[in-house]
């Protein structure tokens, strides 16, 4: 492939004169590393859809990979879903820069190709997107955001007729259907007024919004109110919903950081907008202390996600996301319903070991994912289709789905239990981490920590496989004093038990490069190279018995040290 040919076509048919501009810049200095950067790929379309830093040239975000995109997605759905020019597209954006213009132009492809669609014409967090797509019986929806990902980013997220996030195999068509494209020059681009004057292109209404509000409010289980609530959209979209919500659902007490209450794609006040970053929750966190407040929240800027900080003792803690799940799903297992059809809770497997003991307690299924929430939506899609009821699902990194309103994350609907479930605690003179003291008494304190090590280019890529292919036949038999019981190879399904008497797990999850070790204290520790960084992952678990009458902070104290050596010394047998 010649770079400079590929580079000097792409920009004399740059719809946008900004990224033209930059990428006859790039062009101009010449760099090599650089130039194949830009224009030597395009990016990676994969079950996320795609995500990726605003600029010039197929390997970047830019209205022309928009394009190319959406109209291989056109081709995909033409040929394996037809009901789609009857049935047509939503599309939703956020508030990221180029945000709007992306949406406008996937419409303005999909229509040319004879495919309704159904638009938001303001901004709209990712839960109400995936939401409607199964309101309104369409194909499939595109959501136009990055997430929590830095400034400079933007992403085209891709959502199936059941409003959840597409999974194999229709992320390899897509890819396959955009790459089949030859001519990008002759994709077909009507003007987005005509469109809409026809009516190919139409509004999503308010009432979709109304929907959505009336079917989040029946999830309560435990209606309560009377917290005190500071809380941030981190200048991304949540603000304007979760209040309505909130506010609908008595939560009046409700008070917003105003430097971030709007969106803003520069997001002036942080460094990096995902509420577990360093610095993100700062000003909210001020907010609270000002307001003496009982209880933080942030939603990240799509909204698909919920931190949650909580005050006890005059301090505040932040909740993780494997500790937040575990009291949503206590919460909806203790006071939803009980009887009826089958009750369900999942999680990813990098997630705690916890859910599976609190589904146990509540005689409710349990299921196990391979990680995305793409999996965890799909397995509840199953499980409601086969008679079942599909109570919560999470991953650790703070995206909680409550019952089957959206079949994504959902950060509002989240807020509104975990805002009930506060007051709730409150009018018993108790707060959250009262409630999670209760649970890790009962089940044990279950400690969690991610070790990820960064191993570029081809000789990182290298590496990992050969850190992987010595961990699959060679494994720690003892770390740190303790024995392994048994390990599970996701990638081959294979299981090894290196203890009598011991049983590995059966996970039911398709291939992935995924080894999971199961130790004799109930510790277990999964390793797996990053599916998008030049990483590999570890992620550890230890579970530390309490007492009846044990104090949370005391139980924590004790379990860090002994986490920090089991890490360590796992880490330094892996890399060896």
């Amino acid at each position: 492939m010649d770079v400079r040919k590929a580079a000097e076509a792409w920009i004399a048919t740059d719809p946008d004169p900004v990224t033209q501009a930059a990428g006859a810049e790039v062009l101009a200095r010449g760099n090599p590393a650089e130039l194949a950067s830009h224009f030597g790929q395009r990016l990676q379309f994969g079950t996320a859809g795609m995500r990726g830093a605003i600029g010039p040239g197929p390997g970047r975000m830019n209205r022309a990979t928009v394009r190319w995109v959406t109209a291989g997605f056109a081709q995909y759905l033409l040929d394996v879903q037809p009901s789609v020019v009857a049935r047509g597209i939503v599309i939703g954006f956020d508030g990221r820069h180029g945000s709007v213009e992306f949406a406008e132009d996937a419409a303005r492809v999909l229509a040319g190709r004879g495919i309704p669609v159904h638009t938001y014409d303001s901004l709209c967090p990712t839960p109400e997107l995936a939401f409607a797509v199964r309101h309104l019986g369409a194909a499939g929806g595109i959501m136009v955001t990055a997430s929590h990902n830095p400034p400079q980013d933007n992403g085209y997220k891709v959502y199936w007729e059941d409003g959840a996030q597409i999974i194999p195999p229709h992320d390899v068509g897509i890819s396959s259907a955009i790459d089949a494209i030859a001519d990008r020059s002759a994709i077909r681009l009507p003007k987005l007024d005509v469109l809409r004057d026809s009516g190919i292109v139409r509004s999503v209404t308010g009432v979709v919004r109304e929907t959505y509000l009336a079917a989040i409010a029946k999830l309560r289980v435990r209606p309560a109110t009377g917290v005190c609530i500071a809380y941030t959209p981190l200048h991304g979209v949540g603000w304007e919903l979760l209040q309505i919500a909130l506010h609908g659902n008595g939560h009046t007490d409700l008070h917003v950081v105003a430097e971030q209450a709007q969106p803003d794609g520069d997001f002036p006040t942080v460094a990096f907008p995902n509420p577990e970053e360093p610095g993100a929750m700062d000003l909210v966190s001020r907010l609270a202390r000002d307001l003496d407040a009982d209880i933080v929240m942030a939603n990240d800027p799509d909204a698909d996600r919920l931190a949650v900080q909580v005050k006890h003792d005059d301090e505040w803690t932040s909740l993780s996301g494997n500790e937040l799940g575990a009291l949503i799903a206590d919460e909806l297992l203790s006071y939803g319903q009980s009887d009826g059809p089958e009750r369900m809770v999942a999680t990813s497997i990098v997630s705690s070991t916890l859910l599976a003991k609190l589904a146990a307690r509540h005689g409710a299924a349990y299921a196990e994912t391979l990680t995305g929430f793409k999996w965890i939506a799909n397995r509840a899609i199953a499980h409601e289709a086969s008679g079942g009821r599909f109570v919560m699902g999470y991953e650790e990194a703070l995206g909680y789905c409550v019952g089957s309103v959206v079949g994504d994350k959902d950060g509002i609907s989240a807020a509104l239990i975990v805002a009930d479930m506060a007051a709730a605690e409150k009018a018993k003179g108790r707060t959250l981490l009262d409630r999670l003291t209760d649970i890790y008494r009962r089940h044990g304190l279950h400690a969690g920590h991610q070790e990820a090590r960064t191993l570029p280019g081809a000789s990182g890529a290298a590496r990992m496989a050969a850190i992987m292919q010595r961990l699959r036949t060679d494994p720690p038999t003892s770390v740190d004093g303790v024995t392994l019981e048994s390990m599970v190879d996701i990638q081959s399904g294979e299981s090894r038990v290196f203890v009598d008497g011991a049983k590995a797990p059966v996970l039911d999850l398709p291939p992935s490069n995924v080894l999971a070790f199961y130790f004799s204290d109930g510790s277990r520790v999964l390793a797996r190279p990053s599916g998008t960084e030049p990483k590999i992952k570890f992620y550890f678990e230890l579970v530390v018995k309490m007492r009846s009458n044990g104090k949370l902070k005391t139980a924590k104290r004790r379990a860090q040290p002994l986490l920090a050596k089991r890490v360590g010394a796992f880490v330094a047998q892996a890399l060896a």
